[in-house]
């Protein structure tokens, strides 16, 4: 079982959970199902996960309303990072929600390094 820790910012903030909590309860319930899936399951296919390149991968989440959410996250040793979440609205994924997941990661992998160099643990943050 891997952990699911959520991107957080040098400022303390975390986007993506910020942007769960601004959805709706059943929506919630049925991304944090699908998180639970792949959290307990790892590696996992399609229909539920797919790779996106570069280590980076997306939950596919049908939500209420016939919406479609997706989470981003990349694997860092036993963590599963949450970097970004949003709601589909092309076919494709944004270049911008790419580009923003990829510099989340690089931060995380970086700020993970130097914590590991002092003997801390980089999860600590928010481990869910």
């Amino acid at each position: 079982m891997l952990t699911v820790v959520f991107f957080k910012t040098t400022g303390g903030n975390e986007p993506v959970l910020a942007w769960l909590k601004n959805l709706g309860v059943n929506d919630r319930k049925i991304i944090g199902r699908d998180l639970r899936t792949v959290q307990f399951g790892w590696p996992i296919g399609m229909p539920l996960c797919r790779t996106l390149g570069q280590g980076l991968y997306e939950i596919r989440s049908n939500i209420t309303d016939r919406r479609i959410a997706r989470l981003l996250f990349f694997q860092h040793e036993q963590n599963l990072v949450i970097v970004e979440g949003f709601i589909k609205k092309t076919q494709g994924t944004p270049a911008e929600v790419l580009k923003t997941a990829k510099r989340r990661r690089s931060e995380y992998e970086r700020n993970a390094d130097g914590l590991e160099k002092t003997g801390e643990n980089p999860s600590s943050g928010r481990p869910h």
